[in-house]
């Protein structure tokens, strides 16, 4: 399968045979990057933000999930689970989801802002990929996020929602996950592609380029 960035919390999610995802789209004029022009059968969104929920970006897709539950849609299972509390503002509540392609299982976790309780660790299940908000501002800091990265356990962290050339939001930089997670510079790539049984016990960090 194959995952790709294209800023903030948006990722495209393929893999032959199945249905695509995008997560969270955004409106540009907003978070700023390049105007999406995406194509998907799913899109899914984690809380009701200008930064996550503009669907309009994305053409073609048959779903749009924006709350917790089960799903199986062409091929893809889906949970969803509900985090950062009772709130009743919709900015503030949150969902992760874990998408299950043929066992490879992507978690990302929208806006999380909180390390996940155990009952909300055990919902989500195995983690083989995490997507998971580094930058601050209203979701988690550096510090947390690798906190949440020790407790998911997951093979490959792929971070989002942090500060780059292109966003207009006021987010640290990737620099700082980086120092909290002991590693020197990394490079960025296009893409992540993942075949089956490729993954390692050896958790590493992916830097994707914002397309």
């Amino acid at each position: 399968m194959e995952i790709t960035w294209y800023g903030q919390s948006c990722f495209r999610l393929a893999e032959r045979g199945s249905d695509s995802v995008v997560t969270d789209p955004f409106d540009h004029k907003v978070v700023g990057y390049n105007a999406l022009k995406l194509k998907s059968d799913i899109v899914t969104v984690s809380h009701e933000a200008a930064g996550h929920n503009f669907v309009d970006g994305v053409k073609g897709y048959k779903h749009l999930l924006n709350g917790p539950g089960e799903y199986e849609i062409g091929g893809v299972f889906i949970t969803g689970v509900r985090t950062n509390g009772k709130t009743q503002d919709d900015q503030l509540r949150n969902t992760l989801y874990v998408f299950d392609y043929d066992g490879i299982t992507i978690a990302h976790l929208g806006d999380l802002r909180a390390v996940p309780s155990r009952s909300q660790v055990d919902a989500l299940g195995e983690v083989n990929v995490v997507l998971v908000p580094i930058g601050g501002g209203e979701g988690l800091s550096a510090a947390k996020a690798a906190e949440v990265v020790g407790v998911l356990s997951p093979s490959i962290i792929i971070p989002m929602n942090y500060a780059t050339p292109n966003t207009k939001l006021p987010l640290d930089s990737l620099d700082k996950f980086i120092k909290e997670m002991g590693m020197g510079t990394v490079e960025a790539e296009e893409s992540l592609k993942i075949k089956s049984g490729s993954l390692s016990e050896d958790a590493r960090v992916v830097v994707l380029e914002a397309q």
